[in-house]
């Protein structure tokens, strides 16, 4: 739409680069023509477009021209636009990357420069470790079928490591800690449930449409009960130094105990399923399950059936 792209090209030179004719034409996939004539309905509209000729030349608008920035402290802008940032670098959609540029246009000139001499300030990476780009088709997908309310067939595998096929209405795309979850409706559970991206195998989209369903409140849910997970159970667990850091990432600190020794003991309730018993086996021989006893016994028997495969 023509007005879109001339506020796309204020946009663009409000942020006080000098654009030509040429780059505001493959910028917008239009002719240049179409801009000359974009060029002049911005002056009939009273915005100050300077014309520069020349092997420099292009257009700018007047440096006094600005857009009201009082809504927000320059601090405000600043944290929005990383923000932003962030959203764009995980979700492949040429809006968020549009809603960058109209908020950078915002940022005051002071904040600019401020930028360049200091570096960012706060960034936020929402790309998991090694699996960024894996995840990205995905969220571009799930996102289309939530704007346009299709039906969604995958293929996914459970924490306890089976696989099943489900159709699902999509609702919402979820960030919890460092992982994406989709909520949707499932239509083999007849409820809402969550489901973990990285365990979605394969995805697909049907020419099926869905009435939007009204699903639970995303603020204050109560994750773990509203995923299904089994009951949790009690347990008190020993690490030895060397797998601190470790221990740290894992776990929360309030479970966390430091010993005389520097070793650290584990005590808190857990959902006591593959992916538990995996992070477990991972810390080798630097933990120990003391408590409850037949969970203790479950590692061994695990433990045992890897030296029997070497």
């Amino acid at each position: 739409m023509k007005i879109d792209r001339l506020l796309g090209i204020v946009v663009l030179l409000l942020g006080r680069k000098r654009w030509n004719a040429t780059e505001l034409a493959e910028r917008f996939e239009v002719s240049v023509k179409t801009i000359y004539r974009d060029m002049e309905t911005l002056g009939l509209a009273g915005i100050p477009v300077a014309s520069h000729h020349g092997a420099a030349g292009g257009y700018e608008i007047m440096e006094q021209y600005t857009l009201n920035r009082q809504l927000a402290s320059a601090k405000e802008w600043k944290a929005l636009l990383a923000a932003v940032k962030g959203i764009a670098s995980a979700l492949d959609d040429q809006a968020y990357h549009e809603l960058l540029a109209k908020v950078n246009a915002l940022l005051p000139q002071a904040a600019h420069e401020e930028h360049a001499r200091q570096g960012e300030e706060l960034v936020f990476d929402l790309q998991s470790w090694g699996s960024g780009l894996e995840l990205k088709p995905k969220l571009a997908l799930l996102q289309q079928a939530i704007t346009e309310s299709k039906v969604a067939r995958l293929r996914y595998a459970s924490s306890a490591g089976t696989e099943s096929e489900r159709e699902v209405e999509p609702a919402a795309l979820i960030m919890k800690g460092s992982i994406w979850y989709l909520q949707a409706y499932c239509r083999r559970k007849q409820g809402f449930r969550m489901f973990r991206l990285t365990r979605i195998l394969s995805l697909s989209l049907l020419l099926e449409g869905f009435e939007p369903r009204q699903s639970p409140q995303l603020e204050g849910l109560i994750w773990r009960s509203d995923w299904g997970a089994d009951q949790e159970t009690p347990m008190l667990m020993h690490f030895q130094p060397q797998v601190k850091h470790r221990v740290y990432d894992a776990f929360p600190n309030v479970f966390i105990t430091e010993l005389a020794d520097g070793s650290l003991q584990v005590t808190g309730s857990f959902s006591l399923d593959e992916w538990f018993y995996g992070l477990l086996l991972s810390f080798c021989q630097h933990v120990k399950v003391l408590e409850p006893s037949w969970a203790a016994e479950e590692i061994k028997r695990r433990a045992q059936l890897i030296v029997e495969l070497y």
